[in-house]
């Protein structure tokens, strides 16, 4: 049975919007199945701002379903565009693959080594399993398939008859210059690289100066590649007469039975709008301006019979600590890349808590330690009953689609702790085992499936996002030249601290040691508030203890770091 999700009344964007795609189906195709459409072009690695076109339909569609409506997310593989440039830092290809510019995406060899036919094969499949993954359902359809099979035939006819109309819709932007766009701030590479779009590479019309209008441009017969010119064509015969400029090959087809091409992209979007009934489809803020083929193709889509789509233009989707990643494929990171770091529910809910139109940045630092607290936290508070209306549905729209709960941690213990323990055994199971049983010894860990795959999770980000130089080494030899200079009261703290070790071993036991210590060195009782003074104490405390259990000033949570090191060896460092 379906999970019901947060009513309409409750202002949650995912409502709202699916109160008006409902609202606008019903008038417009009344019974039907809401069609809700996406866009990709696997032109190369599909990056998390290309992401934010499929969720932001995926979300609003699976409202719908919530609601027992009959939805279909259309998500068309743009794999028929052309290949446009090589792309820099892919594994397995090299200057040779320049060869290759001008030809479909699937015609285009994959990388060397690849297990996939070629190149929009390739790109497709981790977006493919990411989707899976996040739970986000959907229609694939290959508009290779679409056009080589014949499909689209009539609707490129009917385009070709009518070009003199969809000329006259482009010619009204033709000599219009956008005006200067105001940017909040520069630009990051995420976002240069979603300002390229998806499919809309080019923004083509098919114009060419001093020649008839054709909104057609065939795959050469020879060299299968776009540099292509239509001479000639006849309505009544559907002749089509081209040249192409790469080899000079000419060649005379007829349209009803040539499949070998495609419709310009200004044309070819609103002419899908129509075939497939789409209702609603965001675009990125690179389609705001004046010419866009959005904009153009909210004209052009009534010359073939249909109405533009509703939605938002979505905003740009930024990577916090990109340039520390380790990813070997240059470029942004994908949803895969974030899926090795980052549960499914965490990532879904970082688009479903923002609105569209508003950018936010996904983390591959420090920062994604506070995001995981952030969500414990909303957990915690659904569990209890106080979160508030639009969190819960944020919250509700993460853990789970209309026909099911996505997959999750038995025991989601907090991240930093998961980090911080991974980075102190280097993974390994057995003393990651003992320490995250010692965490809470009335409750202990048994397996460490119990924490994944949340653990496994916090493993990738310490090993592919933390550079060398800021993980965690404990030392095997006591400081003995740091140990000699500490004056009466530092060695007092030590035993003091040693000599409570076992009645304290778990994490709020270390916790309330750690912070005690230099409260009852004051004069204090272990749980009186802490005064200014005594949080320099602290400080100066915590430092003493990172020099001599890890060498620097600072490091993880000190009762993390002291479980992962152990009593024996704690003692062994700290003795004075």
């Amino acid at each position: 049975m379906a999970q019901s999700a947060p009513s309409s009344t409750e202002t949650d964007w995912v409502s709202r919007f699916a109160d008006e795609v409902i609202a606008e189906a019903e008038r417009r195709a009344p019974g039907k199945p809401v069609v809700v459409a996406s866009g990709l072009s696997p032109s190369g690695p599909i990056h998390l701002g290309n992401l934010r076109e499929v969720m932001t339909p995926h979300l609003v569609a699976d409202e719908i379903r919530r609601r027992g409506f009959e939805v279909r997310h259309v998500l068309s593989w743009d794999d028929y565009d052309r290949y446009r440039k090589v792309p820099a830092g892919i594994p397995g290809i090299d200057e040779s693959w320049a060869q290759h510019i001008g030809r479909p995406l699937t015609s285009v060899p994959a990388p060397a080594g690849s297990a996939y036919p070629n190149w929009a094969e390739h790109f497709k499949a981790a977006m493919v399993e990411s989707l899976a993954e996040l739970g986000v359902e959907y229609d694939p359809i290959s508009q290779t398939e679409q056009y080589t099979s014949g499909v689209y035939r009539e609707q490129v006819l009917f385009a070709m008859k009518h070009r003199g109309d969809i000329d006259a819709v482009l010619a009204q932007y033709r000599t219009k210059k956008a005006p200067a766009k105001k940017s909040q701030k520069p630009l990051d590479e995420a976002e240069l690289e979603a300002a390229e779009g998806s499919g809309a590479a080019g923004e083509d019309d098919g114009s060419a100066e001093g020649s008839e209008y054709f909104p057609y441009k065939p795959y050469c017969g020879q060299c299968d590649k776009d540099f292509t010119k239509v001479l000639s064509y006849n309505d009544e015969t559907t002749e089509l007469t081209y040249v192409c400029t790469e080899d000079e090959f000419t060649e005379t087809v007829k349209l009803t039975e040539f499949n070998r091409g495609k419709l310009v992209w200004k044309v070819d979007w609103p002419m899908r709008w129509a075939f497939e009934g789409v209702v609603f489809e965001p675009s990125g803020v690179d389609h705001s301006s004046p010419g866009s083929s959005f904009q153009v193709g909210g004209q052009i889509v009534h010359i073939f019979g249909g109405e533009q789509p509703i939605g938002p233009m979505y905003a740009f989707v930024g990577i916090s600590g990109m340039a520390k990643m380790s990813s070997s494929k240059g470029g942004v990171p994908t949803a895969a890349d974030a899926l090795k770091i980052m549960e499914p529910q965490l990532l879904r809910w970082l688009y479903a808590r923002r609105k569209p139109n508003q950018s936010f940045k996904i983390a591959f630092d420090q920062e994604i330690q506070r995001l995981y607290d952030e969500w414990d936290k909303l957990e915690a508070k659904v569990a209890d009953g106080s979160v508030l209306p639009a969190d819960a549905a944020a919250h509700a729209r993460a853990v789970r689609v209309a026909s099911h709960e996505l997959p999750r941690t038995p025991r989601p213990l907090p991240y930093r702790t998961l980090a911080s323990i991974v980075d102190i055994t280097a993974g390994h199971d057995e003393q990651t085992l003992r320490i995250l049983g010692d965490l809470d010894p009335a409750n202990p860990l048994t397996s460490l499936d119990e924490a994944r795959p949340r653990l496994d999770r916090a493993e990738n980000w310490i090993t592919t996002q933390v550079p060398a130089d800021q993980r965690t080494l404990v030392r095997e030899e006591p400081d003995l030249e740091l140990l000699g200079t500490l004056d009466d009261a530092g060695r007092e703290s030590l035993r003091m601290l040693l000599a409570e070790l076992d009645e304290h071993w778990s994490l709020d036991g270390l916790t309330a040691l750690v912070y005690g210590v230099p409260k009852v060195m004051a004069g204090l009782d272990a749980d009186a508030k802490p005064t200014p003074e005594l949080k320099v104490a602290q400080r100066t405390f915590f430092a003493l203890l990172y020099r001599l259990l890890v060498s620097r000033e600072t490091g993880p949570r000190l009762p993390t770091l002291l479980l992962a090191v152990g009593a024996e060896r704690v003692r062994k460092l700290l003795a004075v």
